[in-house]
């Protein structure tokens, strides 16, 4: 009887039996099942601001798929048609074939609107989420050791993405598209002795040039795509390796990793995240219009575009570029320097994404000595200075791409452009300074409101008479989960022990980097406490090798 029961429950199941026999195939010629096994065992933290890099992920995935799709139908030629589509108000003009193809797919081909669509929002989503994901590592102090080159590795994606988008949008041809080439060949231009050479260079001749869009078509699809998928992996592959930081909370230290396996239960939330994405990105694509090419007109070097604004991610060089006074400098009278153009195009942005790329040793190495191993992260409050400057540069931001619409802006509240652009030139003087300084009071007010209930407990709400006559309200004792989110102080690491105050100052001798390491440094942190994982959370240990 058992003999024939399992016969009917083999047969019944040729799909298992065949993957297994496939399984044991593989294992015993590369001998992966420990790998395998090791991996589909690996735990990632459950909170949401994880989910932030996913985004990023998911959205790069749907730009190759429907970027794979566009370029079927796109043609990237500058070679000049005349247009005789299904678009009427620009039937009998002469354009290049790239904008001919462009208006072909958003009014010929059967869905190409919308995966046209759906690859521009794709884009953008897929810029929003390096931004914000860049800004829950700085924040957090997810980038300070063992994860510098990770985050520099962020940073070069966030410039790679900058690029892409800023291709991507300039193939279609069109009026607007064409304004911002040639104020990217100007940008290049003004580069002092081989500028000129590069923008020829680039180009193939004066602008608008020669077969310049065939070139940027393979730099879009080819070069920086598989740049990105390259950083990409090997982003990935670093923290596969050291493990994914957590927030401080009950049962979390610097040894050990609070969350979900892999599989089944973050791989059934991954999958379900990517298709929400999708979804998302697939609603926004079929309702909300962007880049109407059609409404621009083909691109004709006696005409600039007025009224429109580029994506936000290049909203801020725009802006740069607009309130920045013009300024040049004539040298023997025959060589001029645009500081107007090289200034708020290259020299500041470079300087900006530098200091970005450099911020783990600035605030490490060079302020305060620190060369401990960090898995815990920080809340913003944490570290008043670091938020600060994060603030600090948030508003520079903002105000730059404000700045970009000043047109805009001026004709819509009837104010004059140019004291517009004087509120903005002012702003930028005066508001990144402004953030930092209320920012870290705000901080440093939540962290002393905290030191108060860690000392007295937290408020009931009940008030009580003392004998004396005197009323006071009775606090009730933290509970373990809440004191620790309060007070997480890690344990010292094996690598490196504890960094406190005392031996922060006692390493750093000079007095300039004493004074630097006193204003850089928050406050202490005290000892976990050990508790009990929950059952539905699992804990993996971190291994070095």
């Amino acid at each position: 009887m058992s003999s024939s029961t399992y016969t009917k429950k083999a047969k019944a199941n040729p799909a298992a039996e065949a993957g297994k026999a496939g399984y044991a195939f593989v294992d015993d010629r590369l001998a992966t099942s420990s790998f395998v096994k090791k991996s589909l065992n690996k735990v990632f933290p459950d909170h949401w601001s994880f989910m932030l890099g996913e985004i990023a992920l998911y959205s790069f995935i749907i730009l190759l798929l429907s970027g794979t799709f566009l370029t079927l139908f796109f043609n990237p030629s500058d070679r000049e048609v005349i247009y005789n589509g299904s678009y009427g108000p620009l039937n009998g003009l002469k354009m290049s074939e790239a904008y001919a193809s462009t208006l072909n797919l958003s009014f010929d081909v059967r869905g190409g609107l919308l995966m046209r669509q759906i690859h521009h929002w794709a884009a953008l989503l897929f810029l929003v989420s390096i931004v914000v994901h860049l800004m829950r590592v700085f924040f957090t102090g997810a980038f300070r050791k063992p994860r510098e080159v990770n985050w520099l590795i962020g940073v070069g994606l966030l410039t790679l993405g900058l690029l892409e988008g800023f291709a991507g949008y300039s193939l279609p041809d069109d009026l607007f598209s064409g304004t911002g080439l040639r104020i990217g060949y100007s940008i290049l231009e003004s580069i002092p002795v081989v500028g000129t050479w590069i923008a020829f260079f680039l180009w193939g001749g004066e602008f608008p040039g020669h077969g310049f869009l065939n070139r940027l078509y393979t730099v879009h699809i080819l070069l920086l795509p598989g740049l990105i998928l390259a950083l990409i992996t090997v982003h990935m592959m670093i923290l596969w390796h050291q493990k994914h930081t957590q927030f401080p909370g009950k049962g979390k230290t610097e040894t050990n990793v609070v969350g979900s396996k892999l599989f089944p239960t973050y791989a059934a939330k991954g999958g379900g995240f990517f298709f929400l994405v999708f979804a998302v990105i697939a609603a926004l694509a079929a309702l909300v219009q962007v880049n109407p090419v059609w409404y621009w007109g083909p691109y004709d070097p006696a005409q600039v575009s007025a009224g429109t604004q580029p994506d936000f991610y290049l909203g801020m060089l725009d802006g740069a570029l607009r309130v920045t006074p013009g300024w040049e400098i004539h040298l023997w009278h025959q060589f001029t320097i645009p500081i107007n153009l090289l200034f708020p195009a290259l020299i500041l942005p470079g300087l900006m994404f530098t200091a970005l790329a450099l911020w783990p040793w600035i605030e490490q190495r060079f302020v305060t000595k620190d060369y401990g191993y960090h898995h815990l992260l920080d809340r913003p409050r944490d570290n008043p200075i670091r938020t600060g400057a994060g603030m600090m540069a948030l508003v520079f931001y903002a105000f730059l791409l404000f700045a970009g619409g000043n047109d805009i802006i001026a004709k819509t509240f009837h104010i004059s452009l140019y004291y517009t652009t004087y509120a903005f030139r002012a702003g930028l003087l005066f508001g990144p300074p402004i953030a930092y300084w209320a920012t870290k009071k705000v901080c440093y007010g939540l962290l002393a409101k905290e030191a108060e209930e860690l000392e007295h407990g937290s408020e009931s709400g009940t008030i009580k008479r003392l004998p004396n006559g005197e009323y006071i309200e009775v606090h009730r004792e933290l509970n373990e989960s809440r004191r620790l989110l309060l007070d997480p102080h890690p344990t010292a690491t094996p690598e490196q022990p504890e960094v406190t105050r005392q031996t922060r100052r006692a390493a750093i001798s000079t007095g300039r980097r004493s004074r630097l390491s006193d204003f850089f440094y928050t406050r202490s942190e005290p000892e976990p406490v050990a508790t009990q994982d929950d059952a539905d959370t699992v804990r993996e240990p971190l291994h070095r090798d």
